[in-house]
């Protein structure tokens, strides 16, 4: 598969996946055990309000290449979003997902390692 000629809800079709299992082993990691307990952690990491914060603190750190895919992804969306859900919050989640997509395809492991470590810090400190 060619990642580069995927469109940027594909994009963050495959970055989600990755994103979920990430934030999900990391809060295993942190002792969370109970069902409740990871749902309710999960959901700092996981929601397009949460992604929508995220990407206010990492947005300067991207570089040129992760912006012109954030945008593919962002601009990319699906058309449809849940009544409970801010549409601008959920057009930056679907950007975000869309980085973390490109870069798991790309295989630029040690960039996501990085990005994810970022992220897990800014949620854990509330900056």
């Amino acid at each position: 598969m060619n990642y580069q000629l995927l469109n940027g809800a594909d994009l963050a079709y495959i970055g989600d996946a990755y994103y979920e299992l990430e934030v999900r082993k990391h809060l295993l990691e942190q002792n969370l055990t109970k069902p409740k307990d990871l749902r309710k952690a999960s959901i700092k990491y996981v929601s397009a309000t949460a992604h929508k914060f995220i990407f206010t603190k990492i947005q300067d750190q991207l570089t040129t290449e992760e912006m012109k895919i954030f945008l593919k992804g962002r601009n990319n969306a699906p058309h449809c979003y849940r009544k409970n859900v801010d549409k601008t919050a959920y057009l930056i989640s679907t950007g975000l997902e869309a980085i973390i997509g490109y870069l798991y395809l790309a295989r630029c492991d040690e960039r996501l390692k990085e990005l994810m470590d970022l992220i897990f810090k800014i949620v854990e400190s509330g900056e």
